[in-house]
């Protein structure tokens, strides 16, 4: 009874340890970090959407948003703004690593940010918005565009003083960019700091604006832990590529050419309108130009029409100058931000390339229709065989290689002995017409 006592207390004593160890560790002041890394994208407002609900689930002391973005959707950016503002844990936006950018939208972000902090080298700025096709705004739909963003971050910004309201609005107005020296000289950010270690000392102690009401931070020995995206935010985010939505339309759109031409199989029809499916998204959230579809559809219809046409590759030719101009009205047009734009060297080589395949299966189609006859009745005629007997009137036999055949002269006048060597002029049903060689 004594060792079984002393034992139950050894028990007890160590699972109060670990509680003791657990609460202390539970009371450590924890720190989510996030890395959004990418264009302002659906894809990132869902990652950055589950980085806040994390945030608050596990009682993080503050998340923190590491940026580098060349910018993006307005809409997607007005709905993370909304979503960081609405947070009950104070969120960080800090525009890093060292050549980082925070573009235009980006920089909407970082400035609707409780805090925000810059790594050295980095710039903000260039926010001037442009419509869903990339094209700069006309002066009315301009004017609103501007408005509008400014209004979304003014309430944000004006509690750093005017010169960073300034800036701000010029960034917006102007497309202005700056250095995180210049923006921090304004107080529109709140520190340069070199990695999120120090960036937590520079804010420990900082008092930030919640919705409901101020909070201290004290973050300067939390735990750091890394929220990163999941595979399907980080493909959803791929497919906002525009070489990437290129290749996948031109590859779909040719596997179903495929499919149509050779009906009966299923990986190619599966391919083409997995890809295709793929690249409707893509384009869905990418700002294009849907006329540049038209110059697309003639592309290939050229392609099929040259198949059966006695041009023999100038139609093919035509379809790769189509295909190219209407890849970069697609994903080019004037005012679409270089970050969107499709390669012009991909578009070259993947119509160039297409054009090739398609002038390959244009000399196979030729050659098929120039190839002589390999089977059937036609392809008897012009062959030489034996006469097994004589060919009278009522006709005869004629050997064609280890075939015997009912055969009669073309030439009545003309007389064929048994063992004469003769040609087939004509097929007729099952009787051969032939004439003898001389």
């Amino acid at each position: 009874m004594k060792k079984l006592r002393l034992f139950l207390l050894l028990l007890v004593t160590l699972a109060l340890t670990v509680n003791a160890a657990s609460a202390a560790q539970n009371d450590e002041p924890l720190a989510i970090v996030m890395t959004a890394d990418g264009p302002i994208m659906p894809p990132m407002l869902e990652y950055i959407k589950r980085g806040i609900e994390t945030a608050d689930r596990r009682g993080a002391d503050v998340l923190i948003i590491q940026l580098d973005t060349p910018g993006g959707s307005i809409e997607t950016m007005l709905e993370i703004i909304s979503e960081i503002r609405a947070s009950s844990v104070p969120v960080v936006v800090y525009v890093a690593p060292r050549n980082a950018i925070a573009g235009s939208a980006g920089a909407m972000i970082t400035m609707a940010g409780h805090a925000s902090a810059m790594a050295p080298e980095t710039s903000i700025g260039a926010s001037s918005p442009i419509d869903g096709s990339g094209e700069n705004l006309n002066s009315t739909a301009e004017t609103k565009a501007k408005e509008i963003t400014k209004a979304a971050i003014r309430d944000y910004v004006r509690p750093r003083g005017e010169d960073a309201l300034a800036l701000a609005e010029s960034m917006i107005d102007d497309a202005i960019a700056v250095t995180a020296t210049e923006a921090l000289e304004v107080n529109l950010i709140d520190a340069v700091v070199d990695n999120v270690d120090d960036l937590l000392e520079a804010l420990d102690g900082k008092t930030v604006q919640m919705e409901g009401g101020p909070r201290t931070l004290d973050i300067a020995q939390a735990n750091i832990e890394l929220l990163e995206m999941s595979f399907i935010e980080g493909f959803l985010l791929l497919l906002t590529n525009p070489n990437i939505a290129f290749l996948l339309l031109a590859i779909g759109v040719q596997s179903v050419l495929i499919e149509i031409s050779s009906p009966g199989g299923w990986v190619a029809g599966f391919i083409g309108v997995s890809c295709l499916t793929l690249a409707v998204y893509g384009m869905g959230v990418l700002p294009i130009n849907w006329f540049g579809i038209i110059f697309l559809v003639v592309a290939f219809v050229l392609f099929i029409l040259d198949i059966n046409a006695p041009t023999h590759g100038a139609l093919t030719t035509a379809g790769v100058a189509s295909f190219i101009v209407g890849a970069l009205v697609l994903f080019n047009s004037p005012g679409t931000p270089d970050f969107q734009r499709v390669s012009v060297p991909l578009v070259i080589a993947t119509g160039v390339s297409i054009g090739l395949l398609f002038f390959a299966v244009l000399m196979f189609a030729i050659r098929a229709l120039r190839a002589p006859i390999g089977s059937g009745a036609e392809s008897l005629i012009g062959k030489t065989g034996t006469a097994t007997m004589s060919l009278s009137g009522n006709g005869g036999q004629v050997q064609l290689a280890s075939e015997l055949w009912t055969a009669e002269s073309v030439d009545s006048s003309q007389k064929i002995r048994k063992g004469d060597t003769v040609e087939v002029v004509e097929v007729k049903g099952l009787r051969l017409k032939v004439r003898k060689k001389e």
